[in-house]
């Protein structure tokens, strides 16, 4: 029995190894499909955080130009009102001198004055008062009030009278001229 287990000692040896190097190869072939599947689960990790990372950094771009827009929008024209105090200050000016005046000449020219500075601080503004008697009706530029028969021939088509001037702010037209037409 003893030369029998000495001869089955080397198979089982044999099998045992067999059966170890099986192992270590199942063993290692789940090491290596488990890391395979873990680097993919890591990948796909690290993709979803980069994705909510980028999602929540857009999220916030998205509302600080939100607010930097409605803000834009609340102080857009507060150089133009910073530049027409002086005049709304030389019309109360004028308000207090009236009440005292008993010539109208000097007041007609304080008057005068100020629309000259309105005018002047609008023109460095960009805006452009259009002219339009005698030039040709523009349907782009001009709004017919009505049409009047021509006082001569080549004012046919042509705008004959203003009521209410057109204006231009930057070269567009931001008020249309109110025009009488000669028909």
């Amino acid at each position: 029995m003893l030369k029998k287990k000495k001869t089955e000692s080397p198979e089982n040896a044999e099998d045992i190894n067999n059966i170890d190097n099986e192992s270590a190869e199942g063993a290692q072939t789940a090491i290596d499909e488990k890391s395979a599947e873990d680097l993919l689960k890591e990948e796909l990790s690290l993709a979803n955080d980069k994705y909510l990372r980028l999602y929540a950094e857009f999220d916030n771009f998205r509302r600080r130009t939100i607010k930097e827009r409605e803000e834009a929008r609340k102080t857009e024209g507060k150089d133009v009102i910073t530049a027409l105090l002086p005049v709304l200050d030389d019309f109360e000016r004028a308000l207090k001198a009236t009440e005292n005046a008993t010539e109208v000449a000097p007041v007609r020219e304080g008057v005068i004055l100020i629309q000259n500075k309105l005018k002047n601080t609008l023109t460095q503004k960009g805006l452009q008062a259009m002219e339009s008697i005698g030039t040709p009706f523009d349907a782009d530029l001009h709004e017919a009030i009505t049409n009047i028969p021509a006082p001569t021939e080549d004012l046919k088509g042509k705008v004959i009278d203003e009521m209410e001037k057109g204006y231009y702010l930057n070269d567009k037209v931001i008020r249309f001229a109110k025009v009488i037409v000669g028909a």
